[in-house]
């Protein structure tokens, strides 16, 4: 049975990376919840934050411009909170390959920072870790459950390892009550879209949008899900509420598994501005990282909080590109 979302209403609540994709969207939510928020973001250059994400919250909000990597910004910002959404992070697979000792400062080192503060600060907080199924690695069957075993591909994988073990020992260890959630492709309005380093989708449809081809690498019939961002918020906020998920791993996955070749072809009729998709052969640094098909079992995450996601990938995909049709000057460069 899902919880009541009512219990945010007066709650004071710390979202890191609040101005980001996912953080932006959780924290429309909970200002309509009634909650006293505070947004914590760096705006580091090529990452996604983007102070136009809150534009219709921005009166009803705190926003420091802090690193997650400043311990003692952070020790200051976690005090009081009855709740700490933990979405600051390092999200591409590329850039960890290639800059892996900044991914692993901000995926791992400061995450044991954040809950370092907790500890010394305010061990009664509810913490939410984002986490990924990049964790995985190339599965050895599908779908994944949170038992399969974590043998990542890149340095992102390992890193969110490392951060999300953190969160679930000082759960176990100190008592701070914290979960894991490991996203699998969410989507939605407020990606980023200058670059598609931070994950396939947003290449589709910006190329989409721009009236050119799509290529898909391999043959294209790698399956993967797809969480749209509302349902995603959804689950955030669900396993908040649900002392039971405290200490878990828990997967977030999609309506049912689509080939990258059946998503390109549409983007493309649902953009309709005259681009096709063709097949292309993989580029080394991308094939070494690739993972095949992947997708993910939700179930134990519908047990817990009786969270299922709601909005068809066609849905979701119309809803994105209107978005972007409104407001893409705000996120092309």
């Amino acid at each position: 049975m899902a919880p009541q979302l009512d219990r945010f209403a007066g709650s004071r609540v710390l979202v890191t990376g609040g101005l980001g994709f996912i953080g932006s969207h959780l924290a429309q939510r909970l200002v309509e919840l009634g909650a006293d928020l505070t947004i914590i973001d760096s705006l580091i250059p090529e990452y996604g934050g983007n102070p136009y994400n809150i534009r219709e919250i921005a009166d009803r909000v705190h926003v420091n411009y802090s690193d997650i990597r400043d311990p003692w910004s952070i020790r200051y910002l976690v005090r009081d909170n009855d709740f700490i959404f933990n979405l600051a992070g390092q999200v591409s697979h590329i850039d960890s390959m290639r800059d892996p000792q900044t991914d692993l400062d901000i995926n791992c080192r400061s995450q044991l920072s954040l809950l370092e503060a907790c500890r010394e600060n305010n061990r009664d907080a509810i913490v939410v870790f984002a986490a990924s199924r990049q964790q995985y690695g190339r599965p050895q069957s599908v779908p994944v459950t949170e038992d399969h075993p974590l043998v990542p591909v890149d340095v992102n994988g390992i890193n969110l390892i490392a951060g999300e073990s953190y969160h679930l020992l000082y759960n176990d260890v100190h008592g701070i009550p914290a979960v894991s959630l490991r996203l699998t492709n969410t989507y939605g309005p407020h990606l980023l879209m200058k670059h598609g380093r931070q994950g396939f989708i947003t290449t589709f449809l910006r190329l989409a949008m721009e009236g050119k081809d799509i290529k898909v690498f391999g043959d294209g019939s790698q399956l993967r899900d797809f969480t749209y961002v509302s349902d995603a918020v959804d689950a955030f906020l669900s396993v908040a509420l649900v002392e039971s998920a405290y200490g878990q791993a828990l997967n977030v996955g999609g309506q049912e598994p689509v080939s990258l070749l059946d998503v390109a072809q549409l983007c493309q009729e649902l953009a309709d501005a005259g681009g096709g998709v063709e097949k292309a052969p993989w580029p080394p640094d991308r094939e070494k990282i690739d993972i095949g098909s992947i997708y993910v079992s939700h179930d134990r995450l519908t047990e817990l909080c009786g969270w299922e996601p709601k909005v068809s990938l066609r849905e979701g995909l119309e809803r994105t590109i209107a978005f972007y049709g409104e407001h893409g000057d705000h996120y092309w460069t």
